[in-house]
């Protein structure tokens, strides 16, 4: 598949390396210019781009920056993406630690996921959020591996969750479903589920045990 992956730091570059080794075509752009992605590009294949470029012609495309520049990102990101692309969003709310306070998230209850689909105008899918950066290098697995972990993906669009599912079992981990994105604060920071690597019935109760109090 052609992927675009916004966003170059642990988990963007991570999943640059692993989706080029498995032969998609990765166009990958970061805040800084593509000319700061040149040792990424030599290492993996992935194409450096302008983040207004990422999206081209992509069907699935990954935005993974941080909560509070996901307002800067280019207006019209999403114009020249392939029909049926899926957004997968990574993103987290550090309101102390990072990102400051978000009064959608705040005022107003939204979930991470559904703050950021209001801000670019579309609709996302929520995963890796809570998964190790260095995991996606290191902890994949074929199917039927005791030890492959299980990651919760969460999202309305039934399509859309189907592609990344599937993307995600190709890249060597399960998935559980997690529900529509009012239900992915299941899996936001502060949950059982968030950074657990644990397999399909371990992330099943991890999603049913959460509590909505952060």
């Amino acid at each position: 598949m052609k992927i675009g992956i916004i966003g170059a730091g642990n988990i963007g570059g991570n999943l640059t390396r692993r989706l080029t080794a498995l032969g998609h075509d990765v166009s990958v752009a970061n805040s800084r210019g593509p000319h700061t992605l040149q040792e990424l590009a030599a290492e993996t294949g992935a194409t450096p781009v302008r983040a207004e470029e990422a999206a081209r012609g992509a069907e699935v495309v990954v935005i993974t920056v941080p909560l509070k520049a996901v307002p800067d990102l280019p207006p019209g990101l999403l114009k020249e993406a392939a029909d049926g692309v899926a957004v997968i969003d990574t993103n987290n709310y550090y309101p102390a630690q990072r990102d400051g306070r978000i009064s959608g998230i705040e005022d107003e209850g939204l979930t991470e996921s559904r703050w950021v689909e209001r801000q670019i105008g579309h609709p996302v899918i929520k995963a890796f959020n809570g998964t190790y950066a260095q995991d996606i290098l290191d902890r994949h697995r074929p199917v039927g591996a005791p030890d492959r972990i299980a990651l919760p993906v969460a999202g309305d669009d039934e399509n859309a969750k189907a592609k990344v599912r599937a993307l995600i079992e190709d890249l060597g981990f399960d998935t559980v479903d997690a529900g529509t994105i009012d239900d992915s604060w299941r899996q936001q920071p502060d949950t059982p589920v968030y950074g657990l690597r644990g397999g399909v019935t371990e992330v099943e109760r991890a999603l049913a045990e959460a509590k909505r109090d952060r």
